[in-house]
């Protein structure tokens, strides 16, 4: 099997805590994930060995259902979880690092590395399946971003 490995860093401009608030709540993934249509299993805030369902586009009008379950947690900085459902992709596992960078930004990685079943064909499909996650990751940071500007945005104008 080929192996496959996809890493993506983007500044987001929001401080880390806020960050840390969306991405440690596995309900919430739907709302910021690029691909991820819905939630329908979780536990709320992420915990070692805790898992989680969604309901995922694939290809097209494809879809499928994955499972994951959180292997680490470094609370503001690392998110590891790995995952299954996503044929031919085997032995995935999603990483989510942070480092602030100023008092209003925060770095994000955001990496996956897996297996590329299907055989000699693997080889063929990686090179686009790379280039399709690096777009789907950059696409989801940059709603995460969004996701939590707005948040702030209604947290401001409540204590108004």
């Amino acid at each position: 099997m080929t192996r496959l490995t996809v890493s993506v860093q983007q500044r987001l401009s929001a401080p880390i805590e806020d960050i840390w608030a969306v991405i440690d709540d596995t309900s919430r993934y739907a709302e910021w994930v690029d691909g991820a249509l819905e939630v329908t299993a979780h536990h709320g805030a992420a915990t070692v060995g805790g898992t989680y369902s969604e309901r995922n586009r694939t290809v097209g009008p494809l879809t499928t259902r994955s499972e994951w379950t959180v292997r680490t947690i470094e609370p503001r900085s690392l998110r590891v979880d790995s995952g299954t459902g996503f044929a031919p992709l085997h032995d995935m596992v999603n990483t989510f690092r942070f480092e602030p960078i100023a008092d209003e930004a925060t770095l994000m990685t955001y990496r996956v590395d897996c297996r590329v079943g299907a055989g000699p064909l693997g080889r063929l499909i990686a090179p686009v399946l790379r280039k399709s996650l690096s777009a789907q990751f950059r696409s989801s940071m940059s709603t995460l971003e969004d996701v939590v500007h707005a948040e702030r945005g209604i947290d401001q104008a409540g204590g108004e």
